[in-house]
C-alpha cells in the first residue's frame, strides 16, 4: 500500500510539473541549483539544526519565486553589500500579509553571490496557523524569540527583523511608508552577537493591500493581532487577501556596525535605532522618487 501512495503522489508531481510553463520549470531548476550552493549542515534526516529542511524549501519557494519574478516582479538595488556570516537585515514592514518578507527572501537566495537562505523571525501566532506554522519552519523561519535569533546569529546565519513589527503589517494605506514605532530588541541583539546590520528599504509592499480600517477586538477573538479591512477583504471572501500586482523594489543600505554593550540604558539604544530608521527612510525615499508609478518601473 506504501509504495502505491509513494507512485500516486510521485504521478501528481510530475503532472503538475508538466503543467507548469516553461518559463516556471526553469524557474525551479535555478532555485535547485542556487539551494545546492548553500552550505547547510544537516542530520540524518535531512534537516538542519533550525528545522530547515532544503528539499521541502525547495517547493515551497518556487510559488514565491515566481511571485517575485512574474507579479510583483522585483528588482533590487545593491544586494552585494550584504556582508558574508552573520548579520541582520533590519526592514520596514507593510501589506497586512508578509509578501514583503517572502520577496526579501527570495532576493537573497536568487540575487545574492553566493545565495543566502534568510532566516525570518515570525510573529508568536504564525505558527499557530494550521499548516503555515509547519511551512515556515521548513523553510529557514522561527518564532521571533531573542534566544531563536541569538542562536541562528551565532551560527552565522542571515536573520531579517521587521521592528515595526504588526504596528507596520497593519497600517492603514494613508499611513503607508511612515514608518512605525521601531522596537530596540535587534540592536541588543547586534550589540551581543556582533553582527552587522543592513537597513533595507521594500517600496511597494505599501501599496500591495490597501487597509481601510482594523478591528482590534475582533482579531483578539480571532487569535490574531489585528483583523484588517482591506479593498478586497473580508467583502471578496479569500480572493480578498491577494495582492494587487505592485512592481517592488528593494534597497539594500552599507552595513552597519554598533560598538556598545547590550545592556546599555534605553536612551542609548534608542540612539542607534534611530541611526538605522533614519537610514530606512531614506532608501524608501529614494525609492519612491526613481519608480514611475505603482504597478510600473
Amino acid at each position: 500500500m506504501a509504495r502505491r501512495q509513494g507512485g500516486f503522489g510521485n504521478a501528481l508531481r510530475d503532472l503538475a510539473g508538466a503543467l507548469l510553463p516553461l518559463s516556471a520549470r526553469g524557474l525551479g531548476q535555478e532555485i535547485e541549483e542556487r539551494i545546492q550552493k548553500i552550505p547547510t549542515r544537516l542530520n540524518e534526516y535531512g534537516f538542519d539544526q533550525f528545522g530547515l529542511e532544503p528539499a521541502a524549501a525547495k517547493s515551497q519557494v518556487l510559488l514565491s519565486a515566481v511571485l517575485y519574478r512574474y507579479y510583483f516582479r522585483v528588482e533590487t538595488r545593491g544586494i552585494d553589500k550584504v556582508p558574508s556570516g552573520r548579520v541582520l537585515l533590519i526592514s520596514n514592514h507593510a501589506g497586512q500579509l508578509p509578501f514583503d518578507g517572502m520577496m526579501l527572501g527570495v532576493a537573497m537566495l536568487l540575487e545574492a553571490e553566493p545565495p543566502r537562505i534568510v532566516r525570518g523571525m515570525g510573529e508568536y501566532w504564525i505558527p499557530q496557523l494550521p499548516f503555515v506554522g509547519v511551512a515556515a519552519i521548513r523553510s529557514g523561519s522561527m518564532v521571533g524569540t531573542p534566544e531563536n535569533c541569538t542562536q541562528m546569529l551565532e551560527a552565522d546565519e542571515c536573520v531579517m527583523v521587521f521592528p515595526e513589527g504588526v504596528r507596520g503589517m497593519n497600517k492603514l494605506f494613508r499611513e503607508r511608508y511612515k514608518l512605525q514605532r521601531f522596537g530596540q530588541g535587534f540592536i541588543r541583539l547586534a550589540l551581543e552577537t556582533e553582527t552587522p546590520i543592513v537597513p533595507v528599504g521594500i517600496v511597494g509592499s505599501e501599496e500591495q493591500q490597501p487597509g481601510l480600517a482594523t478591528i482590534p477586538q475582533l482579531g483578539r477573538m480571532l487569535g490574531m493581532p489585528a483583523f484588517p479591512i482591506t479593498l478586497g477583504f473580508p467583502w471578496l471572501g479569500p480572493l480578498g487577501i491577494l495582492p494587487l500586482p505592485v512592481k517592488y523594489r528593494i534597497y539594500f543600505g552599507d552595513p552597519i556596525r554598533f560598538d556598545g554593550s547590550p545592556t546599555e540604558e534605553d536612551a542609548s539604544v534608542q540612539a542607534k535605532v534611530d541611526v538605522v530608521r533614519d537610514v530606512i527612510h531614506g532608501l524608501l525615499q529614494r525609492g519612491r522618487e526613481e519608480r514611475k508609478g505603482i504597478f510600473r518601473g
